[in-house]
C-alpha cells in the first residue's frame, strides 16, 4: 500500500500519512525506525507495510526496496 506523508514529528518519529483512499493512518516510532530513513517531509510517497493487525510497522521510499 502507498500513501503520502501528511505529517512528521521528528521528536517522537511518529506522524501519520493520508492513504490514497483519502483516510488517514498513524504510523508509530517503531515503523519510522525499521524504515532506515533519517527523515520524512510533509507530502513524500511513501511504501507502507502492516501487520496482521493493521499496525503500520514499516514506511519506505516506494523506489527502495
Amino acid at each position: 500500500m502507498q500513501g503520502t506523508v501528511a505529517t512528521y514529528d521528528p521528536a517522537s518519529r511518529s506522524g501519520t500519512v493520508l492513504l490514497d483512499d483519502g483516510s488517514e493512518l498513524a504510523y508509530p516510532a517503531t515503523a519510522f525506525d525499521a524504515s532506515g530513513l533519517r527523515l520524512l517531509r510533509l507530502g513524500q510517497r511513501v511504501r507502507i507495510d502492516q501487520d496482521a493487525t493493521g499496525t503500520v510497522t514499516r514506511l519506505t521510499i516506494p523506489t527502495f526496496p
